[in-house]
């Protein structure tokens, strides 16, 4: 049946009788209606991220999957200007711009949004989001307390909306490909997890000129905190606000977020037993809260069986690195390192040690993770990563089939519980554990919050 007859038919439908001989709900139905229309999309917060990686990624596809953007909301007047002037400029059409999303979403003129505001803000207004009744797109970490974690997690979960935790890791063939080695048991039981992610950049988070551009009169502070404690408008936290708790957890949320990720999707673990840390503010005395230093070590495993399981370390240092981050995974065969995508018998037991003790050798083949992986979508001259133009392009294609992403609400919200877990571990200098029955981080006995 053509699809034009099929809306007439259903038109004339009195009950959803006719709908439901043709094997539809009036849900799918309504899917099937916006199969072939434009899906309108709204920025929420035009930040650097979404100018230089997730806007590069959309452009790569959003002509053959008929997305546009239609609309841009910042509470602050300089980015939501900046971001109205130069969208119009790539989309060749009028975009409105919004004071908030308040406005946003009562200009009922979208269908989904794309969210990279500030860390702390991310559930929050990923709730607002599904409560609009829009598809979303959200940069990790997922949320920073357990509270706003479990309330998106509730929302999202129950909204039948579309979501795409920004965790692209999940989108590249080489992490599928390490995925289903170790998940198929060719690689043996996780034994450790090394992961490390160090930069040498004074200026990282840092903005100096923007701070001294920012009046309180231009943006709207109340709106900045949300549901964080109140203190008068500071224009560092409110534009550096990775330098600063409960702003931001600093490193793990910025950077560990993404790789502690993929030890829950590789291992099928859905967050930490434990976690300790270490660190401090050695190199850049600027005011800032978060640590430029740091190292957690955390125990995963079975919580009913404590003599089971492996450990993972996360390093980070912002005085000496090239940002090169570091992923392997060992096994008493070898490693699988993500930096090379290779598997190999490196630091297995050999068969001079194995017949020592009467045991025999295990190493694990060679194996190249990007040879066995699926064929990725290159970027196109509109520039961006190919891993954040997959992911992006996943979400968009879900948003057309109703299928469930990459990075669905599940994998957000046990990134954000290891997060969490850290950042108690950090601000209290005890061991983070957690409450499986509340759903809570404990640390020195106690419920950990800000």
């Amino acid at each position: 049946m053509k699809r034009k007859e099929f809306i007439k038919r259903a038109a004339l439908a009195t009950t959803g009788a006719y709908l439901g001989s043709l094997g539809f709900s009036a849900k799918s139905y309504a899917n099937i209606l916006g199969a072939n229309d434009r899906v309108r999309v709204g920025v929420v917060g035009f930040s650097d991220r979404f100018k230089y990686s997730h806007l590069p990624a959309f452009l790569n596809h959003n002509k053959e999957l008929n997305f546009d953007i239609v609309g841009v909301s910042d509470i602050w007047k300089i980015r939501r200007e900046e971001g109205q002037v130069y969208l119009k400029e790539k989309f060749n059409h009028d975009i409105a711009a919004y004071r908030n999303n308040e406005e946003l979403y009562a200009s009922k003129s979208i269908d989904a949004v794309m969210i990279s505001t500030s860390d702390f803000q991310h559930a929050l207004h990923a709730i607002e989001a599904v409560n609009a009744n829009c598809d979303l797109y959200v940069e990790k970490p997922f949320a920073e307390t357990m509270e706003d974690n479990r309330a998106a997690l509730k929302a999202i979960k129950g909204s039948g909306k579309i979501f795409q935790i920004g965790s692209q890791r999940r989108s590249g063939s080489n992490y599928h490909a390490a995925a289903n080695f170790i998940q198929s048991g060719k690689f043996g039981p996780i034994t450790m997890v090394e992961l490390t992610w160090n930069v040498n950049q004074p200026g990282r988070w840092r903005r100096p000129e923007l701070v001294a551009k920012m009046k309180e009169e231009d943006t709207d502070w109340t709106r900045f905190l949300l549901n964080r404690p109140f203190e008068k408008f500071d224009a560092r936290k409110h534009l550096e606000y990775r330098l600063f708790w409960p702003y931001s957890s600093g490193m793990p949320g910025q950077w560990m977020s993404h790789q502690i990720d993929t030890v829950h999707w590789f291992s099928g673990m859905k967050h930490p037993r434990s976690v300790v840390a270490n660190g401090g503010v050695y190199a850049w005395k600027d005011g800032r809260q978060n640590w430029d230093t740091m190292t957690a070590v955390f125990d995963y495993g079975p919580e009913n069986d404590p003599s089971s399981g492996f450990q993972v370390t996360f390093a980070s240092r912002m005085h000496n690195g090239d940002e090169h981050p570091t992923e392997i995974y060992y096994s008493n065969g070898g490693e699988l390192n993500l930096m090379t995508n290779k598997v190999t018998p490196t630091g297995g037991l050999t068969k001079h040690f194995a017949s020592a003790m009467h045991m025999k050798p295990n190493l694990l083949p060679e194996v190249d993770l990007t040879a066995s992986a699926e064929k990725v979508v290159a970027s196109a001259n509109t520039g961006g990563d190919v891993l954040t133009s997959n992911h992006v392009r996943n979400w968009m294609e879900c948003v057309r089939n109703r299928k469930e992403t990459h990075g669905p609400v599940e994998a957000g919200y046990a990134h954000a519980v290891a997060c969490i877990m850290t950042n108690a571990a950090v601000r209290t200098g005890a061991k983070a554990t957690f409450d499986e029955a509340t759903q809570e981080v404990i640390a020195n006995g106690k419920v950990f919050k800000y």
